[in-house]
């Protein structure tokens, strides 16, 4: 068995985020693809109360949900470039907009993929947020120490994935004229090293997102299917 194993959605950000901390930090891992199957028994074993990925795997021992797993590797593995800065304000500081970013990724999945009022008052959030974005962002390439990290991981919703939710649903919330710069930010977090190497397939995601929002659109708003789509 490998010392460090990664269950995952390959669709999933909250998969990715996992798997790009990993790579920045150099651990050598398998990746256990599981796909939208709760019934899978690695994910029953290790993650029994969520049935959800991401879950590591390391040494035996599970450890379960993105945002515990990114702190779990920058605490237990030395190599690599570090993910949490040194300076401890800076450490807070990356913390708060990390936590602030991956509280609205549910919000995030519904304005995009959501139904009816749901929808209509997630569109409203999602624009404030990027309001909030828009002025945080101004003149930034990272959001902490000028240096890619913790928070830029957490950011890959809004920095990738919500491109490809805005072109699969049809609803434009971001554009260059309303958040100026947030789009620089955005158009530049694609292209930087850090990211641009582990995106999956934009086009292998807008075709598997189209293919899950058409059997979406015949029915009811699903809680259960924006949970598959968003993960813990």
């Amino acid at each position: 068995m490998a010392e460090v194993q990664l269950l995952g959605f390959w669709y999933s950000p909250f998969t990715q985020r996992v798997a790009w901390a990993l790579k920045i930090k150099q651990i050598k891992y398998k990746y256990i693809e599981v796909d939208q199957d709760k019934t899978n028994p690695l994910l029953l074993q290790h993650n029994p109360i969520y049935k959800q990925v991401p879950v590591l795997i390391h040494n035996d021992k599970a450890i379960c949900g993105s945002m515990v797993i990114l702190e779990y590797i920058s605490e237990t593995f030395d190599q690599g470039t570090s993910i949490l800065p040194e300076d401890t304000h800076d450490r807070a500081l990356a913390r708060f907009w990390a936590n602030y970013l991956h509280n609205k990724m549910k919000t995030v999945s519904n304005a995009f993929l959501g139904k009816g009022k749901v929808q209509e008052k997630s569109k409203g959030e999602v624009c404030e947020m990027l309001k909030i974005l828009d002025k945080e962002l101004k003149g930034k390439e990272f959001f902490v120490a000028n240096e890619f990290g913790f928070a830029d991981i957490v950011a890959n919703m809004v920095g990738f994935w919500l491109g490809v939710y805005q072109e699969v649903s049809g609803v434009e919330l971001v554009t260059k004229k309303k958040f100026p710069f947030f789009c620089v930010w955005r158009d530049e977090y694609v292209k930087c090293s850090q990211v641009k190497e582990h995106l999956p397939s934009r086009d292998k995601l807008i075709a598997f997102y189209q293919a899950f929002a058409r059997p979406q659109a015949a029915a009811s708003a699903s809680t259960q299917g924006i949970s598959i789509l968003i993960g813990p």
